[in-house]
């Protein structure tokens, strides 16, 4: 195996593995053992759905969070066992690593030291909203959190809508799953009727909810789906 720092990307929820990741992946990750992760105590319960004969033990761990000081002398030497030859592995909590994740910064490092860097394939839930929205898949932006104040919330809400027009952009952004109910209310308010709202939630996984309507039809419907518990993407189109 080439030593290098591979992205290896993780179920988007409780999903059959074999389902979504490629063998291909499985052969990489059993032979790696230095992991740099974004939770120790998930990214330990993945790799044992990898391979149950994982020694969990032999192996080290690396936690890379949205808390984690990028100017700690610490981080300097995150890669040493790549410098010295050993392959490591980016493991995030959901999907893709360094897509929206502290992981980033751990390529970003490699980057700059001219070290290699492979992504593995798996399932991103952004790739994967667009796909099934119906919307641009040529031009999109992610956005993240949107604003927690109203105020402020609603007006990047228009602006989104703005670009989506002016730009013909798909516009993409997530919620905290027990918030999810609330940004659907929000964007119900502040959108215009004929602009169209993709939700897509639990993607691959059983709890899995993708459907594209106008706001002005989704304000018809009798209920509207229970993503309290479920990672959803937002999606604005013309």
């Amino acid at each position: 195996m080439e030593s290098a720092l591979y992205l290896i990307p993780v179920t988007l929820g409780e999903t059959d593995i074999s389902q979504v990741l490629p063998s291909y992946n499985h052969d990489i990750i059993v032979q790696i053992k230095h992991f740099i992760v974004e939770n120790i105590r998930s990214a330990r319960r993945f790799l044992k759905k990898v391979d149950k004969s994982i020694d969990i033990d032999t192996l080290t761990f690396y936690e890379l969070s949205e808390h984690t000081d990028a100017r700690s002398p610490v981080m300097q030497h995150l890669l040493d066992p790549l410098v010295r030859g050993e392959s490591m592995g980016v493991i995030s909590e959901a999907g893709c690593p360094a897509v929206a994740d502290p992981g980033a910064l751990a390529v970003e490092i490699a980057q700059k030291k001219g070290l290699r860097v492979i992504p593995l394939v798996g399932p991103s839930s952004m790739i994967l909203a667009v796909m099934a929205s119906g919307f641009n898949g040529q031009s999109f932006a992610f956005n993240g959190y949107l604003p927690i104040k109203p105020q402020e919330r609603a007006n990047k809400i228009r602006a989104l809508e703005s670009r989506a027009y002016k730009e013909s952009q798909t516009q993409l952004f997530i919620e905290t799953p027990y918030r999810n109910a609330k940004m659907i209310e929000t964007l119900l308010k502040t959108l215009r009727g004929d602009t169209r709202l993709c939700i897509a939630a639990g993607i691959t996984t059983p709890e899995e909810y993708i459907k594209t309507k106008t706001c002005a039809e989704w304000k018809k419907e009798k209920t509207l789906p229970d993503l309290s518990k479920v990672p959803a993407i937002f999606l604005l189109y013309k």
